[in-house]
């Protein structure tokens, strides 16, 4: 394992102090302790903090960072799950919420070109007042950054027709560790000259450079959309919901699933519009030109008729909210089902998402722990959080090995242990479970290419 300084010299707090004055910069512990952490609630605490205002700063900082042997952890709002901004090697958190600029917005080249602390639903916002789209829509959107989407390769629910960050990233502005700074990519929706090294950093976590600007594809902004929340008696019957509505050749914006126990958690949390014994839902959007959308209404209605439902209601404009609203507060809800929580976004194939929702309940009944599980049917990626007590002896033991037989269970049907969240801390141990060792070696080669004294983000995986 490499060395790493242990504390800051005098001369290296004189030196950012110098490159990020006042406010930028912060060495005060009550400081350090609060950017330490993330949504993993995993904890390290760094040597420094500095908050950049300009791309000239990043280059200095990893110019000296790489001279220094000081490891640099780009930090944004912190909502991933998995450990990504967690300083484990101390070093010096890069928090980029600063950086904060909507630069472009072009409704002729369909592009946005934005800096990466601009938080999504305000570019969503910005973009949707010129008649323009930007589709990705992680559950974290109010809170979530562009330049953490982008390292994350952030997903969300209208990824079943839309696709996940990567396919929205056309070019980015990255500062390689030493200071060097890289264009890759551009404003052309084609680009075949070279490798893609916009689309290597998508996704990178932070861990081969820091993305000070982005270029992003924008869509047409569609007329409308409307929701519909149906409500089956089990698992079977929604998943045969879900055929009956690709069946009749609608593709969906979003199509979210939620199980008996997600909704015996939305039941303790606040009223809900179903009947007693519901044991699946299904959440339904659909957008386009408002005659698309009620001819597809229609469709979608005449395909239900074909399973058994026990509860149906639609929702247009933003009277839809409330319906997707019950899919926001999922998380939270699902405390109320056990203090404590373990929480995978595995992936699996469209057409093994019930065999697989089936074995994940069967391994958290035979442990002891409450398995449940939600998210995006559409592209099989279900996010499974096993609930527990680890005040109670064996609980938390038991939750580990539910994690472990949930993994190897998702991989023996052809699927991936994460969807959205990445590796980071929480599941590094596991990667050898899908990635052979020469997949490994590829990896830490471009790794080294890119970040030859691993000061980028050093102790993650991504």
């Amino acid at each position: 394992m490499q060395n790493y300084p242990e504390q800051l010299s005098r001369a290296h707090k004189k030196f950012l102090r110098n490159l990020f004055p006042g406010r930028e910069s912060s060495f005060d512990a009550g400081t350090l302790l609060a950017c330490g952490v993330d949504a993993s609630q995993k904890h390290a605490k760094p040597l420094a903090l500095v908050r950049p205002q300009e791309t000239a700063q990043v280059a200095e900082l990893l110019k000296w960072a790489q001279s220094e042997r000081v490891p640099v952890y780009p930090r944004a709002r912190a909502t991933n799950k998995v450990g990504n901004c967690v300083p484990v090697r101390h070093g010096v958190v890069v928090s980029m919420l600063e950086m904060d600029s909507i630069f472009d917005i072009d409704g002729r080249d369909f592009v946005a070109v934005t800096q990466p602390g601009v938080i999504t639903s305000d570019l969503q916002k910005a973009v949707e007042g010129q008649g323009l789209f930007y589709p990705p829509d992680p559950a974290s959107m109010k809170i979530s950054t562009i330049g953490g989407n982008i390292a994350t390769c952030a997903g969300g629910m209208r990824a079943v027709k839309y696709g996940v960050t990567r396919d929205y990233v056309l070019g980015l502005e990255v500062v390689l560790p030493g200071g060097e700074i890289i264009r890759t990519g551009g404003r052309t929706q084609k680009n075949v000259v070279g490798l893609d090294l916009t689309r290597l950093m998508v996704g990178s976590a932070g861990t081969l450079g820091l993305i000070t600007e982005a270029t992003l594809k924008l869509l047409p902004l569609p007329e409308t959309s409307a929701s519909v929340l149906v409500g089956f008696t089990d698992l079977s019957g929604c998943l045969s919901g879900a055929e009956a509505v690709f069946g009749c050749g609608i593709l969906p914006t979003a199509m979210e699933l939620m199980d008996h126990n997600t909704i015996k958690a939305l039941e303790m949390h606040f009223e809900v519009p179903w009947p007693d014994g519901t044991g699946g839902l299904l959440l339904l959007k659909i957008d386009g030109s408002a005659e698309s959308v009620n001819t597809d209404l229609g469709r979608i209605e005449e395909a239900l008729r074909t399973v058994a439902v026990t509860f149906v209601e639609k929702g247009s404009g933003e009277d839809q909210e409330r319906l997707w609203e019950l899919r926001r507060v999922i998380s939270p809800a699902a405390f109320n089902l056990g203090p404590d929580k373990q929480g995978e976004d595995v992936a699996v194939p469209r057409g093994r998402v019930a065999e697989a929702i089936k074995g994940y309940h069967a391994i958290g009944e035979q442990l002891g722990v409450v398995v449940l599980c939600f998210g995006h049917l559409g592209d099989g990626n279900i996010h499974v959080s096993t609930m527990y007590d680890k005040s109670e002896p064996g609980m938390q033991q038991n939750a580990l090995k539910a994690k472990q037989q949930i993994f190897s269970l998702t991989l023996e049907l052809g699927g991936t242990l994460s969807g959205e969240h990445g590796i980071g801390l929480t599941k590094a141990k596991y990667i050898g479970m899908q990635l052979n060792k020469t997949q490994q070696r590829l990896m830490a080669g471009i790794k080294r290419t890119f970040d030859p004294l691993n000061i980028m983000n050093p102790g993650k995986v991504v």
